[in-house]
């Protein structure tokens, strides 16, 4: 970077260059916007860091100073000098490659000092704090849905990252769980992946309603009300299925069936008034929200995936997550393109005009499986499957 400045000081000169700020205004932007997701500042360190700015001229200090709370507090401001340097330094760090070493390279490089079992133990260690880090991060990217672009693309970094590093990590377990005589020439297993083993259930193309038969399937559940935009309880819901699924996931991938996707957020929503859903008033919505498990996963499994991810993540919803077995049958589906509060003329559609065009009536709860991630997804891209379980208006006499 511009004259050998580290990430932590282009972090304060940035946020300086936004606009003055003091010391524990720094700290609440840092902590606010996740900075320490992906860069080293201390609490301790940045009024040493304003120290090494001030000394350098890239700041200094505006006068008179700011008062709160009964306190004096220094405020600084990036000088000209400094805006400059801050922006020579951001174009750098943009466009040029720089060469990371991660502790992991080291260790992979000195395996050979542990036997196998230790590294298998280590590998698995690894691949748990990556999940976790995953959730984590996740998280905090979606505590402010209406971050800049600019934080958004931050989080997207870090998550891409990650998640290309669970799938090397999760690569190279299953290659040592592969006998050596069956390493050559012999395909490796493919995780289980719910997107392709039902394409047409998870993949359609259909953007008018087509009737699928839909399979028996299993999943993990967890029930609640409100609305998801603002319900406290939904975003724990959320957050403690994905935290049993990739415990589940680990597991699996232990066990002779062996690994598979995560896959997609699914939900049931039902209402007393079903009108609530095209005038999309959703505090009157009730749902279950769903994540899709592979057949071979247990109901003894979920149970032990809850106690181990609440001994570590000690959010109380876990505890909720159910067993759920579904077999919709007959249903009418289409795949919504746009954000979800424009599903309403295409639900009034269904109940209005296909039902009885096609001597159909309601056979189940409304289902929706949202393939695209809205933080990282324009709402006007945005897929979600949308299905409704049928049964004909006029049942057949089998007298």
């Amino acid at each position: 970077m511009d004259r050998g400045m580290t990430a932590a000081e282009l972090t304060l000169l940035g946020l300086l260059v936004e606009q003055p700020r003091h010391g524990y205004e720094l700290e609440e932007v840092i902590s606010e916007r996740g900075m320490r997701e992906w860069t080293e500042i201390g609490f301790s360190s940045i009024y040493y860091l304003l120290t090494k700015l001030r000394e350098r001229g890239l700041i200094t200090q505006t006068d008179p100073t700011r008062s709160a709370g009964g306190k004096t507090r220094k405020v600084y401001t990036a000088t000209p000098e400094g805006h400059r340097a801050c922006a020579a330094a951001v174009e750098e760090a943009i466009a040029e490659l720089h060469p990371v070493f991660p502790r992991i390279l080291v260790g992979l490089a000195n395996a050979p000092a542990i036997d196998r079992e230790r590294l298998l133990a280590a590998l698995d260690r690894r691949s748990r704090a990556l999940a976790e880090r995953v959730e984590h991060v996740g998280r905090a990217a979606t505590a402010d849905r209406h971050a800049p672009d600019f934080v958004r693309a931050i989080f997207d970094h870090a998550l891409g990252q990650l998640s290309a590093e669970a799938k090397w990590l999760s690569d190279y377990r299953a290659s040592l769980d592969t006998p050596p005589h069956d390493q050559e020439g012999a395909a490796r297993m493919t995780p289980y992946d719910v997107k392709r083993e039902h394409k047409g259930l998870y993949a359609p193309k259909n953007t008018t309603w087509a009737i699928v038969d839909v399979p028996e399937q299993q999943f993990i559940a967890v029930d609640g009300a409100g609305d998801p935009n603002t319900s406290t309880a939904y975003a724990d819901a959320v957050a403690a299925l994905y935290s049993v699924a990739y415990t589940l996931k680990f597991a699996a991938k232990r066990t002779d069936a062996g690994d598979f996707v995560v896959a997609p957020l699914e939900g049931l929503w039902w209402a007393d008034r079903p009108e609530v859903f095209t005038t999309r008033a959703k505090d009157g919505w009730n749902w279950t929200m769903l994540i899709a498990m592979p057949p071979w996963i247990t109901n003894k499994m979920i149970e032990e995936a809850k106690d181990t991810a609440l001994a570590k993540k000690k959010l109380p919803t876990i505890s909720e997550v159910r067993h759920l077995t579904l077999h919709e049958g007959p249903s009418a589906q289409v795949l919504h393109i746009g954000p979800y509060d424009d599903e309403g003329p295409i639900l009034h559609e269904l109940h209005h005009t296909y039902f009885e065009a096609n001597g159909l009536r309601h056979g189940g709860l409304h289902h929706e499986i949202y393939l695209s991630d809205p933080r990282k997804t324009a709402p006007e891209k945005m897929k979600t499957v949308l299905r409704q379980p049928v049964q004909p208006t006029e049942r057949p006499d089998n007298s």
